[in-house]
């Protein structure tokens, strides 16, 4: 991080022992074994994959590495669940299931977010928030369970029509590492919430979080209605995303390998629902509270330390606040912490692995080279406590080319650009330059210029005065690139069903 930046004063020695104690706390001694039809069990491949604590570059637990052969198991489990049990229980029932499972994460939530801590590199702080959404959504999922319904539709003539809503009986997922346990959440939730039965591949990254989840639930599901399978992305979700027992597909991740999913998916016609890459913009009217302004644009790129798929990478500022914004901003980026996620201080965390640290710090040497500014930031921290971790300073980018790779692409990381506009249909056509429409975000005192930015601005999450704000029943999802389908409301159990009409002549 600059010179400027808040730093630790935490020792490598510190940090490594702090996250010994908290791995032998939470983290099974046994290697982690996939979950299929109820049981734990060895993966067909016989191959294990490690993961790494990205705080301090040590492995932290071994994970077993499924493969096609545990895919076809877990499918077959999934349905075996649904045919036999899980399709008799009403939504009353799944009510039930979903709020003892919101209940039993509640009473270790700071077990789960230490997990989180471990094996992301979050601070400790933002994984508590992850973990009130995540309750929040099972309980939210749990009500809407009881109000999925269908409709009665006005005809002509002695007929009535009816629309009955159905699950789909086994779908399959596939989630990110960004937000391990809350991206499981989002996508659970809803599906068990509409009567499905699952099969789950976690990031290869980061699969402790929903491990222990399963641990945690067992008693509480019925054998095979959420199966889990760890392992790599071609080994074990490529043939998810290809399998013909699979009904529904829902993917979160980038948007290169989201093409990849639809592509396979399409060979069986199977329903999808994506939720991909963002370059968002965040608008800074002249009439912003440029504080308030400053710490809204901070939250919105740098929370989870850059890897959100909705960061707000583009700062679009006013020519006439720019160099007042510009201050405050810098300011405010310099005043994070960087260092253990497990403290209570720290507010910017490590990258997850190695390979985001090299991602980020080539998109920077890019910008660099096409001729960028660096307000701060630019490399890797400074700090000896910090080295062997997968840490990069937050990064402020001015002066940069809006159509170069830097801006243009999703880098992932605590990079921010910053681009300044005179007039209104400048900045729109700046905020929509880029293939993605996952999120934006406005910042004025005028409710009249933010609505009409809000409905100029394609895409399909809008922020006013505020950002990576996501309650339940706040449908989340994008234009574009950015995907297809809403979760975390309603919307995403109308994607878990199936519409079935029924035309019924009544003489």
């Amino acid at each position: 991080m600059s010179t400027d930046s808040q730093r630790s004063t935490d020792t490598k020695t510190a940090i490594k022992q702090r996250h010994n104690e908290a791995a032998e706390n939470q983290i099974p001694s046994q290697p982690g074994q996939l979950y299929i039809g109820g049981e734990w069990i060895d993966s067909e491949s016989d191959q294990m994959l490690q993961t790494h604590d990205p705080t301090t570059g040590e492995v932290l637990a071994e994970v077993q590495a499924g493969n096609a052969a545990d895919i076809d198991n877990a499918v077959n489990a999934a349905w075996e669940a649904y045919e036999t049990c899980w399709s008799a229980y009403s939504a009353a029932d799944r009510q039930q299931v979903l709020s003892k499972i919101a209940d039993r994460i509640e009473a270790r939530k700071e077990d789960f977010a230490t997990i989180e801590s471990l094996d992301n590199g979050k601070p400790i702080s933002e994984a508590r928030i992850d973990l009130d959404l995540v309750i929040d959504h099972f309980r939210y999922f749990g009500g809407a369970a009881r109000i999925n319904s269908g409709k009665t539709i006005p005809c002509d003539g002695d007929h009535q029509i009816q629309t009955l809503r159905e699950p789909y009986g086994v779908v399959g997922q596939i989630i990110p590492w960004n937000f391990p346990l809350l991206m499981a959440a989002w996508k659970l939730a809803p599906s068990l919430a509409a009567g499905n039965a699952v099969v789950l591949k976690p990031a290869e990254q980061t699969p402790l979080s929903v491990l222990e989840l399963m641990r945690e639930i067992d008693d509480i599901l019925p054998d095979g209605v959420v199966n889990v399978v760890t392992g790599f992305g071609s080994e074990a979700g490529e043939p998810l995303s290809r399998h013909d027992g699979i009904y529904k597909l829902a993917f979160t991740g980038s948007t290169e390998v989201g093409r990849g999913v639809m592509k396979n998916a399409a060979e069986n016609i199977t329903d999808v629902t994506l939720e991909l890459g963002g370059k968002s913009p965040v608008v800074v009217f002249p009439d912003a509270d440029i504080e308030k302004a400053a710490q809204v644009a901070r939250i919105g790129m740098f929370h989870n330390t850059g890897e959100c798929c909705c960061a707000g990478t583009r700062l679009l500022v006013h020519e006439d606040v720019r160099s007042e914004f510009l201050d405050a901003f810098v300011q405010e980026v310099e005043n994070l912490t960087m260092g253990d996620p497990l403290l209570e201080e720290t507010t910017l965390g490590p990258k997850v692995t190695r390979d985001q640290v090299n991602r980020t710090l080539d998109y920077i040497k890019e910008a660099r080279k096409t001729g960028a500014d660096i307000a701060t930031g630019g490399d890797a921290p400074d700090d000896e406590a910090l080295s062997d971790g997968c840490f990069v300073s937050p990064t402020v980018l001015t002066n940069i080319d809006h159509e170069s790779r830097p801006v243009q692409e999703e880098i992932f990381g605590p990079v921010e650009t910053v681009f300044e506009w005179s007039s209104y249909d400048e900045m729109i056509e700046l905020a929509n330059d880029v293939d993605y429409g996952l999120a934006a975000g406005v910042i004025t005192n005028d409710l009249n210029q933010a609505y009409r930015a809000a409905e100029d601005i394609e895409a399909g999450n809008i922020w006013v005065n505020t950002y990576n704000e996501f309650p339940a029943g706040q449908p989340f999802g994008g234009y574009k690139q950015s995907g297809i389908g809403r979760e975390t409301a309603f919307e995403a159990i109308e994607h878990y069903t199936q519409t079935k009409t029924l035309n019924i002549a009544l003489e």
